[in-house]
């Protein structure tokens, strides 16, 4: 009784928010984001220990001050991603694209045009749920993986959401049968590549020097359909847009190479990180990427 009504409060909660931020000016909006990520990052105390902990670990050389900055702009940044993501679903399509200025597009021309599919990976980076709609908007749907939401009244606005530009979301349990049958009939997926993943599948490689449970599916699928492989994040830009980047495919393995998996794998880790690393305030340092 006590979770279905705290169900629904959050969701009054979405909702009324999802109408505000519909009708007030963007620079009003922007505004509204620094000051909620801002009280955020002071009262969510366990989330900011956690990325504390994760920023002195990856960048033990910078000062406490920097750390700070960094942590309150991921704050930020997550309230932004958030914030957006309900402004913009009222936005498709006409106001969105205008919004995200798009770099590397011949890469995914070039890829797609090999006619196997694409696979797309990301982080909690930006705005990973903006990129899906920007993408499929400019490009094609992508079918994706991801985990229902706890509150099913929430899930079911995400799912809809989701799904207005043509995205199909395939949950986890189950999902490499739908992810094979995309790539086979020539369409293009996108997961994540920073989640904890507990099962037998994972393997466990270097990010940010630490060992990370990581995602093997990107390799596996990529190395028996011959997809190439193309990362992308959602920049969040200071004047309220965002520019959507997509990388160049990345490389490889050799055809002797012993551990190909692991070798794609560490790949496309390595350039999460890098990637990271140009810009670290708009990752999600909160979450518990190791453990």
């Amino acid at each position: 009784m006590i979770t279905a009504v705290r169900y629904r409060l959050e969701y009054a909660v979405v909702v009324g928010l999802r109408a505000l931020v519909r009708v007030l000016p963007r620079r009003i909006t922007l505004a509204l984001i620094r000051a909620l990520g801002g009280l955020l990052h002071r009262l969510h105390r366990a989330r900011h220990e956690t990325g504390d902990a994760n920023l002195r670990a990856a960048f033990p050389e910078r000062t406490a001050s920097e750390r700070h900055a960094i942590l309150r702009a991921s704050f930020v940044q997550l309230v932004r991603h958030l914030v957006d993501l309900l402004a913009f679903d009222g936005r498709l399509p006409e106001g969105l694209l205008p919004l995200v200025a798009i770099d590397g597009a011949a890469h995914v021309e070039r890829a797609m045009a090999k006619g196997r599919g694409v696979m797309y990976f990301a982080g909690h980076y930006g705005s990973w749920e903006l990129q899906i709609m920007a993408h499929a908007l400019r490009f094609e749907p992508i079918v994706i993986v991801a985990r229902p939401l706890d509150n099913p009244l929430l899930d079911r606005l995400m799912q809809s959401i989701r799904t207005r530009v043509g995205t199909t979301v395939l949950p986890r349990q189950g999902a490499m049968r739908g992810l094979l049958r995309a790539l086979r009939d020539g369409r293009s997926v996108g997961m994540m590549i920073d989640q904890h993943i507990s099962d037998r599948s994972a393997l466990d490689v270097p990010f940010f020097g630490r060992s990370a449970a990581t995602t093997t599916a990107i390799a596996m699928l990529a190395l028996r359909f011959g997809a190439p492989v193309i990362p992308i994040v959602a920049v969040p830009l200071p004047d309220g847009r965002y520019r959507l980047e997509y990388e160049p495919p990345v490389e490889p393995p050799a055809p002797d190479d012993p551990d190909p998996v692991r070798t794609y794998t560490e790949r496309c880790t390595e350039r999460l990180e890098a990637r990271i690393r140009r810009d670290p305030g708009p990752w999600l340092w909160m979450h518990r990427r190791w453990r």
